[in-house]
């Protein structure tokens, strides 16, 4: 499944169904069909995903040395994978607009 998040503080942003029920997991939060982002929830929402960005990061740095300096799939890399929905956020958020998605 796709999922579509809107706003009117910047571009959509499409995502598939894996990376977005990480990243809603990552909120503690259920993945609905359709929902939204309050403007309120944002500043917690995004000091959330990048918390969770530098401990993907610094789990990924200890692995590989771990691993012996064998290079780990860039593709899967979190920060990388969810950078254009927290530019949205943050974008959100500077505006104080909420996120969408679903409608």
């Amino acid at each position: 499944m796709i999922y579509q998040f809107r706003s009117k503080a910047g571009p959509d942003v499409i995502m598939l169904a894996d990376l977005t029920k990480r990243i809603f997991d990552i909120f503690a939060r259920p993945l609905e069909p359709r929902g939204i982002l309050t403007a309120e929830q944002l500043p917690k929402l995004i000091t959330t995903l990048e918390t969770a960005i530098l401990k993907d990061l610094e789990e990924r740095s200890k692995s590989q040395r771990e691993d012996g300096g064998e290079k780990l799939k860039l593709a899967d890399r979190l920060g990388q994978r969810a950078y254009p929905f927290l530019e949205l956020m943050k974008q959100a958020n500077a505006k104080n607009e909420p996120v969408m998605w679903g409608v």
